[in-house]
């Protein structure tokens, strides 16, 4: 039994108008994601020095992660722009309250989110990159949203081989309505979340 990540709510076209509309902004949030999705999944491969695959995985994930922050920051140079201030993620924040305690509750859950804001991002980053003019930037976003996919699924795999699928369906159904109540109360803004 394969999982299933259906994500509960879809992504209105205001946010992406909203995006749009202040694009440098939406740019030095993406950096900053990027940045954060790097160092997040090094936390992970000091946190389970016991789980090699996982070590492994999450080292290629943050190199990943950090080439994709180079290349936003990249853009941002080109366009005249430099990282903001750090902030904390209110959809982040929000996830992080939902997570179970006791060590393998929260590791399950720890694959689960993160494969669930890999998702988030997948649809959010194809949305932009098919709002976009072709050209370069659209390849670009065309390309992260690839890559977003390939995140989920490592996590959801990575779940797998862990806890048995009847359980990890059942987490990730109440953590997907969770995440949609959560996204649906987001504020619109150039952010990514």
């Amino acid at each position: 039994m394969s999982l299933t990540l259906t994500l509960g709510y879809n992504t209105r076209s205001e946010w992406t108008a909203a995006v749009l509309n202040d694009f440098d902004l939406f740019l030095a949030d993406h950096a900053a994601c990027e940045r954060k999705a790097s160092g997040m999944a090094l936390s992970m491969s000091a946190h389970y020095p016991d789980k090699p695959d996982v070590v492994s995985h999450m080292i290629d994930l943050a190199i990943e992660e950090l080439t994709h922050f180079r290349e936003v920051i990249k853009l941002m140079h080109a366009r005249g722009l430099h990282q903001i201030p750090d902030t904390k993620d209110p959809y982040i924040v929000a996830l992080r309250q939902t997570m179970e305690q006791g060590s393998q509750a929260y590791f399950r859950d720890r694959l689960l989110l993160a494969a669930i804001i890999e998702r988030r991002g997948h649809e959010r980053f194809n949305l932009i990159a098919q709002a976009l003019e072709p050209g370069p930037l659209q390849k670009f976003y065309t390309a992260i949203t690839q890559s977003e996919g390939r995140h989920y699924e490592l996590f959801l795999n990575l779940a797998s081989q862990y806890f048995s699928p009847a359980v990890l369906q059942t987490r990730l159904n109440q953590l997907l309505d969770l995440e949609a109540e959560i996204v649906a109360d987001l504020p619109l803004r150039a952010a990514l979340h």
